[in-house]
């Protein structure tokens, strides 16, 4: 979950902060479906602005000041916003309003939570703040009229011109029919978990507030055709799960504060009060915590992510998900009942405990698990890039325009999401024009990515995209590699307008391996305009220290076994050492000797020497 910026919040509490009315919720005072209606006569006759009032309302309080700075100016969407990453694509308010779409990320409308259908278009339904949200035109149509709800990931749903998921990990498909979802196997749409409690919420609200008319909306799968509880017993337990799993937000607090103050002069409730939820739909609240989950395994390391696997908690009600810490610190909430997670975002060579909680379906959380420890590894990146890089450019003639992109990272790039290139003219020091990847994109390791012209006709086949955006740049025009929208590597200087590639092709030579936010053109070699014999492939220029030991594997590390694998390019003879110098252990690895023995050693921490024909290079051990 990406951090609130400390100073975007204090501008937010200067512009917004009132808070509760005093005495707003004075005759609240009852319990179970008494103290819904009482929070219903609160909250009802609000004052009505109409539907097409919602764009200047949205075009002013639904923006994007809470995930990341530089979006501040752009409407938060649920449907797109990424709180992990980059946003694939932002939208400009009243500029990107739709209009036509037929692809995500084209422009925004105003999304019902809950369908007009339901209520046959009726006002004041049609026009309620609380339950209509800027969302993506292209996944709000993909959505549909469908019920929210946990998608079972072996069944989704295809539809032609989007990706399910959408680009910031929504679902559309059958409903997983079992744990906190079970009782309902139709199609349901999930949003992702950061907003899951937000869409709960303005669940709760509509069937409050709209108490006396919900009985007569039956036809909807997630009501119930009652004036009390309102809501199926499958979708009441998804929602109280997610209004569970996912706290209140401030975003959330100041929509409220604006739709009250600003708009139609009615509040959530259940967004000041949370625990009104279960007051009113938990009349016989679950006090009794889940077992705690036991065999819990790490296993699995990668430079950056180790698997988790464990056996199942139990509940009196239901497990809904489990809450992974790791070091003792929490780190995150699974979103479902699986019982193996992916840990990511993790430090080469560096040694983890994980410890897990499962949580029931009303909040109640177990004693912890036991503790599983592992070692993230140190494979390096063949070639000893940390990151993509420019490695090729061409301006030619007339639309001869192209752009490539290396990665010798180490892997493949699956998700070119976070990447994008940005072109500044004329050396104004002003990025402009923003080219994101299409979805789907890779780019293994050791190979490149070539964006084109549309118009280009040189080496056509080596082309991966086409874009003549990006590409419409002059010898004097910078273009910029970002990743997270932070500038990893440059083409040209965005201060000068000095012509630096005017009718040339420049090709990184093979020496430099890593992005540089500083162009220095001596790192080129140049040659003709529209000399692409080189394009479609790059060459790295690989030290023997960068080959061998940058592709050593060690594991398990700490270990409390008798031998550790390692794995290396090149024979190794291994030298152990104790804290105090001593050597204890020497060994010869091959490929098909890999295997070194510990079985001699107490448990403490040592130093392997790993020595190649040409290099030496230590790690540390810790045998437990």
């Amino acid at each position: 979950m990406k951090q609130i910026y400390t100073i975007l919040f204090l501008l937010l509490t200067l512009t917004v902060s009132a808070q509760i009315p005093s005495g707003y919720y004075d005759s609240a005072t009852g319990s179970g479906f008494t103290l819904k209606t009482q929070l219903h006569n609160i909250i009802n006759n609000h004052n009505d602005q109409g539907y097409s009032a919602m764009d200047g309302f949205i075009a002013n309080y639904d923006l994007d000041l809470y995930y990341d700075a530089g979006d501040s100016n752009t409407i938060l969407d649920v449907y797109s916003e990424d709180p992990l990453a980059a946003d694939p694509y932002n939208f400009t308010p009243v500029a990107n309003e739709c209009g036509e779409y037929s692809s995500e990320g084209d422009c925004y409308n105003k999304e019902h939570v809950i369908p007009k259908s339901v209520f046959n278009d009726q006002t004041p339904m049609y026009s309620d703040a609380h339950e209509l949200l800027p969302t993506d035109g292209r996944v709000n149509g993909f959505r549909s009229n469908y019920p929210i709800g946990l998608v079972n990931d072996t069944q989704l749903v295809s539809q032609s011109g989007i990706t399910n998921p959408t680009r910031n990990g929504s679902k559309l498909g059958n409903n997983l029919n079992s744990g906190y979802s079970a009782g309902y196997s139709g199609i349901v749409f999930e949003p992702i978990d950061e907003f899951k409690g937000d869409i709960a919420r303005i669940y709760f609200y509509f069937v409050t507030r709209y108490e006396d008319q919900v009985s007569a909306w039956s036809s909807y799968a997630m009501f119930n055709g009652t004036a009390d509880q309102a809501l199926d017993n499958t979708f009441l337990s998804i929602l109280m799960t997610w209004h569970n799993m996912d706290p209140v937000s401030q975003k959330e607090i100041d929509r409220n504060n604006n739709i009250y103050y600003n708009y139609q002069n009615n509040r959530n409730p259940f967004v000041d009060h949370p625990e009104y939820v279960n007051l009113i739909w938990n009349t016989n609240p679950d006090t009794e915590a889940p077992t705690e989950p036991t065999n819990l395994i790490a296993a699995n390391p990668t430079d950056n992510t180790i698997d988790l696997s464990w056996t199942a908690a139990s509940d009196n009600v239901s497990v809904a998900s489990y809450d992974v810490y790791i070091d003792n610190v929490f780190s995150f909430n699974t979103g479902n009942t699986s019982t193996t997670a992916t840990v990511t975002g993790l430090t080469p060579d560096t040694n983890y405990c994980f410890t897990l909680k499962a949580v029931d379906t009303t909040g109640n959380t177990s004693e912890f698990s036991n503790q599983a420890c592992e070692t993230t590894t140190n494979m390096g990146t063949v070639g000893g890039g940390s990151d993509l890089y420019f490695s090729e450019y061409i301006e030619g003639s007339s639309f001869n325009k192209v752009i490539e992109i290396a990665n010798f990272t180490g892997t493949t790039i699956t998700d070119l999401s976070i990447y994008t290139l940005k072109l500044a003219a004329n050396g104004n020091g002003t990025w402009g024009t923003t080219y994101t990847f299409p979805s789907g994109a890779s780019i293994a390791n050791q190979d490149v990515y070539v964006i084109a012209n549309g118009g280009s006709t040189v080496c056509e086949t080596e082309y991966d995209d086409l874009n003549t955006d990006i590409t419409s740049f002059n010898g004097n025009d910078s273009i910029g590699l970002f990743k997270n929208d932070v500038l990893i590597d440059i083409i040209g200087d965005i201060n000068d307008s000095a012509e630096f590639g005017k009718d040339v092709t420049l090709v990184r030579k093979p020496e430099f391996t890593e992005p540089s936010t500083t162009f220095d053109i001596t790192h080129w070699d140049s040659f003709a305009q529209n000399e692409c014999s080189n394009l479609g492939s790059h060459t790295q220029d690989l030290s023997v220290d960068d080959y061998v030991f940058n592709t050593v594997k060690m594991y398990p590390n700490p270990t409390n076994g008798n031998t550790v694998t390692i794995i290396s390019q090149e024979n190794l003879t291994v030298e152990v050492y104790n804290i105090l110098g001593k050597k204890v252990k020497a060994q010869t690895i091959t490929s098909s000797q890999n295997k070194l023995n510990i079985s001699g050693l107490s448990r403490g921490v040592y130093l392997v020497k790993l020595n190649s024909a040409t290099s030496t290079t230590t790690k540390k051990l810790i045998k437990q």
